[in-house]
C-alpha cells in the first residue's frame, strides 16, 4: 500500500553510523552537527521572541523583517541586488526548499542533472515529483567535472540542474571555471539550477563562496537555497531561505504553502536578528573551524592516514588506500564503530552507481578532545584492518 519510491529506501546511512554510535557508546564523527551550542546572542533572541513576541501563524512567505535581513545579507556577502518582497521565502529548513523546488518544476518524464556523491534527499526527491535522474560522477582527489561530463548528461529532456556547492560531503567549492560552463550548459538547454549553498559561510583559508546565480543567463534561471542551521551552527532551527527571481519564487511558495506552510516565528526573529548583527561571527566561525580541520588532519596524518584536503563544509575525507587500509570505506567505517569506538561516513553510501569505496567522511566541527580521542580510535581501526589484511 504503501509508494514504491519510499519503499525501496534503506534507512540513511546518518541513522545507521549514529544509531551504532549511541549503541556502541562510540565518538560520533559521522553525523554533521557541531559541539558548540551556537551564538548566545541568537539564541537569547529566539528566547526573548517567544515569551513577548507573537506566537501564532506568520505570513507563509516569512516574516518581512526575516526576508529583508536575507536579502541585505546577500547583497553585503555575496553582491547580490535581491527585492525582498518578490524574490526571498523563508522554508523550515533549507531541505524543505529542496523539496519546494523539485515539486514544483519537474513535470512527469523531465530530466534532472545531479552530481554524485548526492546529498541523500536528492534522487528520492526528483524520482517523487516524477523526475528522470541524470548523474554525473564526481571522483577523488579533484572532484570536478568537464564539458564531456555535461554533453553526456544533458539533452533535450533536461529541465533541472542540483547543484551543492560547497559540496557535502566532498568539502570542496566548485571552481568558477567549473561554475561558468555549468552556466553555459544551463542556458543553452534552457535548465533552471537549483543551487543548494547550505555551507556558503563554511569556506576555508580567505576563498569566497559564488553562487551560480551571479553568472551570465543565471538570474533568472537559479533557485538559490540557504540555511540558517549551517550560517549560525544552529542546525536544529530548520530555518532555510529560497532565493530566486520572481517568475520563480510565485511557483516556488506554491509548492510551500502546501508543504510547511510557515516556519516558528521566534525563530525567524532571531535569525532576523543574526543575519544584521553577526559580522564578527561571519569573520571568525570560518578560521575557529578551520583550526579543527587542521588538528584533526594534522593528528590522522601523524597515525598514517592520506587526509584530502577540505575547502569548506564541516568535514574532511581520508584516501583509505593512501593510508594502506585495503578494505572498502562501508567495511571500514561498520569496523571503526563497532570495533574502534568512533563513527564515520563512507561517501559510496552518497552514490547510486559508479560508486567511489575508497573514502571515509569525518565531521571536525567538535571539542578537541574529542577530535583528539576520535583520532587516536580510528588509527585503531586502522591497524585492526591492517592486521586483517596480514592475516
Amino acid at each position: 500500500m504503501a509508494n514504491a519510491i519510499y519503499s525501496a529506501l534503506p534507512t540513511t546511512i546518518f541513522s545507521v553510523m549514529s544509531g551504532l554510535a549511541r549503541e556502541m557508546g562510540a565518538i560520533n564523527l559521522g553525523q554533521g552537527f557541531p559541539d558548540q551550542p551556537g551564538p548566545e546572542a541568537i539564541r537569547r533572541a529566539a528566547a526573548e521572541a517567544v515569551i513577548h513576541g507573537d506566537n501564532q501563524y506568520p505570513p507563509m512567505a516569512g516574516l518581512p523583517e526575516l526576508r529583508e535581513a536575507a536579502a541585505r545579507h546577500y547583497g553585503r556577502h555575496q553582491g547580490l541586488a535581491l527585492d525582498w518582497k518578490t524574490e526571498v521565502t523563508v522554508t523550515s529548513g533549507a531541505t524543505e526548499a529542496i523539496a519546494c523546488a523539485l515539486l514544483a518544476l519537474i513535470e512527469p518524464g523531465d530530466e534532472v542533472v545531479l552530481f554524485q556523491p548526492t546529498y541523500d534527499a536528492y534522487l528520492p526527491m526528483v524520482r517523487r515529483a516524477g523526475g528522470v535522474a541524470r548523474l554525473v560522477t564526481l571522483k577523488p582527489p579533484h572532484w570536478r567535472f568537464d564539458s564531456a561530463d555535461l554533453e553526456a548528461a544533458f539533452s533535450p529532456r533536461t529541465r533541472l540542474v542540483v547543484l551543492n556547492t560547497p559540496l557535502n560531503p566532498t568539502a570542496t567549492l566548485c571552481p568558477d571555471e567549473d561554475l561558468a560552463l555549468l552556466a553555459e550548459f544551463c542556458v543553452k538547454f534552457n535548465a533552471v539550477a537549483v543551487c543548494d549553498e547550505v555551507w556558503e559561510q563554511v569556506v576555508f583559508d580567505g576563498a569566497a563562496h559564488r553562487s551560480l546565480i551571479s553568472y551570465p543567463g543565471m538570474r533568472e534561471r537559479t533557485v538559490k537555497i540557504g540555511s540558517a542551521g549551517k550560517m549560525f551552527a544552529l542546525t536544529g532551527w530548520k530555518v532555510g531561505f529560497l532565493i530566486a527571481a520572481p517568475a520563480l519564487t510565485q511557483v516556488l511558495a506554491k509548492a510551500h504553502q502546501f508543504l510547511t506552510f510557515t516556519t516558528p516565528p521566534n525563530l525567524q526573529t532571531a535569525v532576523a536578528w543574526g543575519l544584521d548583527n553577526s559580522e564578527a561571527w561571519f569573520a571568525a566561525m570560518p578560521g575557529d573551524l578551520a583550526r579543527s580541520r587542521d588538528r584533526l588532519a594534522e593528528a590522522l596524518r601523524r597515525e598514517g592516514f592520506a587526509v584530502l584536503p577540505s575547502e569548506g563544509t564541516y568535514f574532511l575525507n581520508v584516501d583509505l588506500p593512501g593510508s594502506g587500509v585495503e578494505e572498502d570505506d562501508m567495511s571500514f567505517c561498520l569496523r571503526s564503530v563497532k570495533e574502534a569506538g568512533v563513527a564515520a561516513i563512507p561517501v559510496s553510501a552518497f552514490y547510486e552507481t559508479d560508486k567511489v569505496t575508497s573514502i571515509a567522511r569525518l565531521c571536525f566541527a567538535k571539542a578537541d578532545e574529542t577530535l583528539d580521542e576520535g583520532a587516536r580510535r580510528l588509527a585503531r581501526a586502522r591497524e585492526l584492518a591492517l592486521r586483517g589484511a596480514n592475516g
